[in-house]
């Protein structure tokens, strides 16, 4: 998980908070209007009520003390400033002790419409929303703990299900396909084509499935699993996982939908 990385996250002060520049605000302010956007109507409603839970808007770039607060009445999360990039020992630590990752730095304005790593708008407005409901953050936390205690080998099956699900995942509703995955959340380009590609295959998330899928984190997205409704991933949470990772390592991978990647 862990590489160079460009960018450097900035730090808060005494009281918590951090000194974003105008212009890093106004960033954050063209993301945000462009992406709330486009999800109406495609976005899942416990996300929405995520964002209205955090009184998110595109004014500035929230402050972690604000998005605790919320996080910690909810669901009992909070976020943890870190480092651009971590290693899978350190994220999963944090997330074990209910703690998201939050690299504090906004993308330049050179890759104001793809970044491959994680910056402010990734952490905050595609995934701290679905942490105020307890489904998905009660995933996210026993995903945490199974990640802490498991092999190295063994981290690389579960990261494909994360993947899958908190980064990549669809859900079914009454009123028809849904965004649910941070991933999937905080990109334009992958929001239209997740639910609007003909290219794109769709089908019902499995974890032993999507357990042996193979992905690429610098393509749209070939394949994407579908949640029957949000309170599955409380379940699945309850599912003995690493019986299902054993089970994926004996099966192993199945054929990529995409082509290798050229160095």
């Amino acid at each position: 998980m862990k590489k160079q990385s460009q960018y450097v996250s900035k730090q808060a002060d005494r009281n918590g908070i951090i000194n974003w520049s105008a212009a890093e605000n106004n960033r954050w302010k063209r993301l945000y209007d462009r992406q709330i956007k486009l999800l109406d109507g495609r976005a899942c409603n416990q996300y929405m009520d995520g964002i209205k839970l955090l009184g998110m808007t595109s004014n500035r770039i929230p402050q972690l003390n604000d998005i605790n607060t919320v996080l910690r009445k909810t669901t009992g999360w909070k976020t943890s400033s870190v480092p651009a990039l971590i290693n899978f020992t350190d994220f999963f630590t944090l997330l074990a002790n209910k703690e998201f990752p939050v690299a504090t730095f906004i993308r330049s304005e050179q890759e104001f419409d793809y970044l491959q790593e994680p910056d402010i708008f990734h952490e905050i407005f595609g995934h701290c929303p679905l942490l105020t409901n307890p489904a998905f953050a009660h995933f996210t936390h026993t995903y945490g703990k199974l990640g802490l205690a498991a092999s190295k080998e063994d981290r690389v099956y579960l990261a494909r299900l994360y993947w899958f699900t908190v980064e990549f995942g669809l859900l079914n509703t009454p009123e028809g396909l849904r965004i649910y995955g941070g991933g999937i959340l905080s990109s334009p380009g992958e929001t239209i084509h997740a639910l609007e590609s003909s290219q794109a295959e769709r089908l019902p998330l499995t974890p032993l499935d999507a357990m042996r899928t193979p992905y690429r984190i610098d393509i749209m997205q070939p394949l994407y699993y579908v949640l029957e409704q949000a309170d599955d991933l409380d379940s699945l949470a309850d599912t003995d996982l690493m019986r299902l990772v054993k089970q994926a390592k004996q099966l192993g991978l199945y054929a990529a939908k995409f082509a290798a990647k050229v160095s």
